[in-house]
């Protein structure tokens, strides 16, 4: 019979917590946001260029934008808004700021009293793109000011992306119509 003695424990004890330590240390790094998000000049809308799948987003949704304002008492409404087979479809929630030291982690809403992790990974020096994720890195969104980025720019950005850990090639780039009357918006999610 095997007897366990406090050196056998220890060195056991030691194995073990080598291999979880081996195996936290195979996954990504903790994903880090931006240093400061400058809120008023991040309101506005954005234009989805590219995503991850997702639950909420169908294959062949297209003009897909995001607008953010500040409300009243504090938080951010969130209007998510897309085409998707000819029809217009909006989601409203809101979101609140997470962390007001740097203002790039917040927590969005859609589905009261859910919440999920808005992080900003990257913006551009002028606010004229931005890269949201999440810790996990389940999901990503790149966003622009303009319905087209340019592929100079979607390349670099996607380079960062890669050297962070994320598998790029899961994009799917996101296409912007010149629509001159878009259709009245249908409600797809509460406030």
């Amino acid at each position: 019979m095997f007897r366990m003695t406090k050196r056998t424990w220890l060195l056991l004890s030691a194995a073990v917590a080598s291999t979880a330590v081996y195996a936290v240390a195979g996954t990504a790094p903790a994903l880090q946001t931006v240093p400061r998000v400058e809120l008023p000049r991040y309101l506005g809308r954005w234009y989805e260029i590219a995503r991850f799948a997702n639950r909420f987003e169908k294959q062949g949704d297209r003009d897909t934008t995001a607008e953010y304002a500040l409300r009243p008492d504090g938080k951010i409404s969130v209007i998510n808004t897309t085409i998707r087979n000819g029809q217009s479809k909006q989601a409203r929630g809101w979101a609140k700021v997470a962390d007001p030291r740097t203002n790039a982690r917040l927590r969005v809403t859609f589905f009261w009293p859910f919440f999920g992790n808005y992080w900003v990974i990257a913006l551009g020096k002028d606010y004229e793109y931005a890269v949201v994720s999440e810790p996990g890195r389940k999901y990503l969104w790149i966003l622009s000011r303009t319905p087209q980025m340019s592929e100079a720019q979607y390349r670099e950005i996607t380079e960062e992306l890669e050297a962070r850990d994320f598998d790029t090639d899961k994009l799917i780039r996101v296409e912007h119509t010149a629509l001159k009357s878009e259709p009245r918006p249908k409600k797809i999610a509460g406030d």
